[in-house]
């Protein structure tokens, strides 16, 4: 390619979305014109903020305190640097021992742990797209779905529940947000056989009515849950988000489930306000348990649309479901 022609996109017809592509084309340019693609990898690294923030944490708060704690390594806190105590006694020909040593500690511990030492970081197992994981990280409020830790905080990662190498899906149901911290001690040192908790999903009771639900009458669904309109509606578009499984009550739905009914809860709502522009509040119900009033023992969520005026005084809401206690 002439060399005008590679200047004129560079400087003029580039268009950029992120800093790949002048990122790749300087790392060809300085390793004459052909290098590995983990070499890019790396030089992409060097502009990743969220990756220098995480590698930050790790040195501050792990390896930095621990050689801290033995007085190898101090922090001048107010300019952030590392230094090595006693460094300048040292000699050059210790300084290159004690490099062949360090590099010889590595290469055993890599020789015995392999690459497994970065399974945290390798959980969803392969490319997740950019939109999907934003659609994630919104749902989440950008907040890690364990902790609560909000990502102004921590880098946040989304991550399969069920991982792909158990039988887990892409779908947005199967998919959480979760900070680094989270995230990594999230390890694979749990034996469970999550076959069985995807074969779960599966189940179904012979005579529930939402387990045999009449496909003419789910309205939308996703991989986990549907939507119908409940036949005996409190307002007009009162509608029941059902996870498909046959399960009890709320209390029991794994988080895959509780995710992709709320999926289907959002969408069910602004399906409702663009239908209808009287719509301008909800109540959202769930009874657990007889003495709560459930009379169908299959996990079914109310989507109850509200219109101004509906009742002469609606103050309470669901605090109405004990008579009397509405009103405070």
């Amino acid at each position: 390619m002439p060399y005008d022609k590679l200047s004129d996109f560079i400087e003029n017809r580039m268009r950029m979305s992120h800093v790949y592509q002048p990122v790749m084309l300087k790392t060809l340019l300085e390793n004459n014109g052909q290098c590995h693609g983990s070499k890019i990898a790396k030089a992409l690294l060097v502009h990743d903020a969220s990756q220098i923030e995480y590698y930050t944490r790790i040195t501050n708060n792990m390896v930095g305190r621990v050689l801290r704690d033995h007085k190898y390594v101090e922090l001048n806190k107010k300019t952030k640097l590392y230094s090595l105590v006693d460094y300048k006694t040292f000699t050059q020909e210790q300084i290159s021992e004690l490099i062949e040593l360090c590099k010889k500690r590595l290469d055993t511990f890599l020789e015995v742990r392999g690459e497994k030492i970065f399974d945290h970081r390798r959980k969803s197992s392969g490319y997740i797209r950019g939109t999907i994981k934003y659609d994630v990280l919104k749902r989440a409020r950008f907040r890690c779905e364990l902790c609560g830790i909000s990502a102004d905080v921590k880098a946040l990662e989304v991550d399969h529940i069920v991982p792909r190498n158990k039988g887990g899906t892409d779908d947005q149901s199967n998919l959480q947000s979760l900070c680094y911290s989270c995230n990594a001690m999230k390890r694979d040192r749990d034996d469970t056989d999550f076959r069985s908790i995807r074969d779960s999903y599966e189940y179904r009771e012979k005579d529930c009515i939402f387990c045999e639900i009449d496909q003419d009458q789910v309205i939308n669904e996703n991989e986990l849950s549907y939507v119908i309109h409940d036949c005996f509606p409190v307002t007009e578009r009162h509608t029941l988000i059902i996870p498909k499984r046959h399960v009890g009550t709320y209390f029991e739905l794994s988080q895959a489930e509780i995710n992709a009914c709320n999926q289907l809860i959002k969408q069910a709502k602004d399906g409702i306000e663009n239908d209808d522009s009287n719509v301008d509040g909800f109540n959202i119900g769930i009874n657990n348990g007889k003495s709560a009033g459930q009379t169908i023992f299959h996990c079914h969520i109310h989507l109850i649309p509200r219109r101004s005026g509906d009742i002469d005084n609606p103050r309470g809401g669901v605090r109405h479901t004990i008579p009397e206690k509405g009103y405070y």
